[in-house]
């Protein structure tokens, strides 16, 4: 399992009861996880010092009970700093296990970007993170999600992170369109990051569900990769798509065209009370002969 275990302003303290104890800068925010089928002695006094808890509904959604959470607040990863606020669905703009993933691209870019310009595809983007470390490791990132706002939330967190002028072009558009369009234009890249969602909605109504269009989506996308790619992440929440089908994915799309190599694994957040990883879904990694 890859661990984001680099993380000083956010944290894990417990988890028990389907439920996640989580320190969010100086924020104590307790929200549901359904793998966590455990249960927990709460002996940490933070259980009961709570600024947010989302309640689950038996119905399906839920909804937030604050006690003292300000409307937006600020983290930082190293250079990185983001701008979290509390929305529907438990989620705060900011998935912090992908920051295991976020080291290792960047260690892929830094070497690279020395001596060429390295140009990045994100797709499903979301709020930025994957954006911004891949910018501040070196590269020109174009950054495409079908929500305007969740763009805007991006360039805010770019802007916080000193990189509002980095080479980022911000796109809302359809994942799948925008990479129709770019083979079209002739436009290639040299790595490819996406996020996608287990089921979604473009701009235009177009929808989305993982399971069908995971696989042609990828055989796509590799159709907008250069000669020697640097590298491909796909990341995944979905539970049927575990990491030996992210491997055989972009086996049979990317290194049977490419060359090169794929890992894949679950990733996690380590628990402070108990030493324990909690699994947060899986990645594939596809190192190419551009490193």
């Amino acid at each position: 399992m890859w661990v984001a275990s680099q993380w000083k302003d956010y944290e894990v303290i417990d988890t028990g009861s389907g439920e996640k104890l989580e320190r969010w800068g100086k924020y104590i925010l307790l929200r549901p996880d359904p793998q966590v089928i455990w249960s927990s002695e709460k002996t940490d006094r933070r259980w009961k010092e709570l600024n947010a808890h989302y309640h689950r509904s038996a119905k399906g959604g839920g909804e937030w009970e604050f006690f003292d959470l300000p409307d937006q607040w600020s983290i930082s990863y190293g250079d990185l700093t983001f701008q979290l606020k509390p929305f529907s669905f438990k989620h705060t703009g900011l998935f912090p296990e992908q920051a295991v993933n976020w080291d290792w691209f960047s260690d892929l870019i830094r070497p690279a970007s020395a001596n060429r310009e390295v140009k990045v595809l994100n797709l499903f983007a979301y709020t930025g993170g994957a954006t911004l470390a891949a910018a501040k490791a070196g590269a020109h990132v174009t950054h495409v999600d079908a929500s305007k706002g969740m763009v805007q939330w991006a360039k805010e967190n770019a802007a916080s992170s000193g990189l509002a002028d980095a080479p980022v072009r911000w796109l809302v558009d359809d994942c799948v369109k925008f990479a129709e369009r770019e083979i079209r234009r002739g436009n290639h890249y040299d790595a490819i990051i996406m996020d996608p969602p287990s089921y979604g909605r473009g701009p235009k109504g177009e929808i989305w569900k993982i399971e069908d269009s995971i696989y042609p989506f990828i055989e796509l996308c590799a159709n907008l990769l250069v000669e020697k790619p640097l590298f491909v992440l796909i990341n995944s929440y979905t539970t049927g798509l575990q990491p030996a089908v992210l491997s055989y994915m972009l086996q049979k799309a990317v290194v049977s065209r490419f060359g090169g190599s794929v890992e894949a694994g679950e990733i996690g957040l380590p628990v402070s009370a108990n030493g324990l990883i909690l699994p947060c879904g899986a990645s594939g990694r596809y190192v190419g002969p551009g490193r």
